[in-house]
């Protein structure tokens, strides 16, 4: 992976899905990305490119770091978000969503949301003038899925090439990170009890749309672990599934990232979660906070990745 490919910002109207992006978008966006962190790191500020820019920050879903990271940035350059929680602007029962989405426009500069139904996201992007970035849906997690390829290029230098095997649910964070490590060159593959994998005809499309045969599926989190540079996991149990709690717990309790796991990887593997983790459920203790964990830093990068990412999609063109 080579800055060099890539010698201009991608046109970006809105940032809703890794498939979405045009050729060299991914890359060119991890690169700008640390060198804007190495830049924070060296001279603890950024220059205040989006002063008197307003995000309006929509959550159907409780946030911690996908909120702090935005927030935390938009300060950083100048600016100002604004929190919408779902129980006071009621989008689509209160108020129509395509009526709320004119209104936030008019007065904010770009919109980020987080929600329930990916359709939210596709007629928010549908009526609205500003930028609109997809922040969760239960579709896909774009900008955790950037981080996590942030944190992989800054770790081992490049991507091509590496084996990541997420242990887990074929949920929307799977679903970002397959399309993500299909785009960079890395092999993936994914270990998902029975009725849990990702969509059989959604893999086999995606490997038809980008030529490569390296998104697969592995009999066991065993198998998947087999010399993996990456082992990835998510909660057992998501937002809005609550419900299942007990019979999830029953289900994936083969489906740990532990010490033993860990320990067929290459020696030099990293271990990664998007958080929040539930300890001792899909990854213990020893291994989240041990020292081939990455997962604090790969937290701390939601903030140098969307940041950049405000800044590509707010920041008014040079005259």
């Amino acid at each position: 992976m080579s800055a060099s490919r890539v010698t201009h910002a991608p046109a970006l109207r809105h940032f809703v899905g890794l498939d979405d992006l045009p050729d060299g978008a991914i890359e060119w966006l991890i690169v700008r990305s640390l060198k804007q962190k190495r830049r924070f790191k060296e001279q603890g500020k950024v220059p205040a490119t989006l002063k008197r820019k307003t995000l309006a920050m929509i959550f159907q879903k409780p946030s911690l770091r996908t909120r702090l990271g935005f927030e935390v940035a938009m300060t950083q350059l100048g600016g100002h978000a604004i929190c919408l929680d779902d129980y006071q602007t009621g989008l689509g029962t209160r108020e129509s969503l395509e009526d709320a989405a004119k209104v936030i426009a008019s007065m904010c500069d770009g919109i980020m949301a987080r929600v329930f139904d990916h359709a939210t996201i596709e007629s928010l992007v549908a009526v609205s003038s500003v930028p609109v970035i997809n922040g969760l849906s239960d579709h896909s997690h774009p900008c955790q899925a950037m981080t996590d390829l942030m944190t992989l290029r800054e770790h081992f230098g490049t991507l091509a090439g590496l084996r990541l095997a997420f242990i887990g649910d074929g949920n929307n964070m799977a679903r970002s990170l397959a399309v993500g490590c299909a785009r960079t060159s890395i092999e993936f593959v994914i270990a998902a009890p029975p009725g849990h994998e990702l969509d059989g005809a959604w893999l086999e499309s995606l490997r038809s749309r980008y030529g490569i045969a390296s998104v697969a599926t592995a009999d066991s989190p065993q198998a998947a672990a087999d010399k993996a540079d990456v082992l990835y996991t998510d909660v057992w149990t998501s937002m809005g599934q609550e419900a299942e709690v007990q019979t999830r717990r029953a289900t994936f309790a083969g489906y740990r990232i532990d010490a033993e796991l860990l320990r067929l990887a290459k020696p030099e593997a990293v271990v990664l979660h998007c958080l929040p983790a539930h300890r001792g459920e899909e990854i213990t203790d020893e291994v989240l906070t041990g020292p081939q964990s990455r997962v604090f830093t790969q937290a701390e990068n939601r903030l140098h990745f969307q940041r950049s990412l405000l800044e590509v999609l707010m920041r008014t063109p040079a005259a």
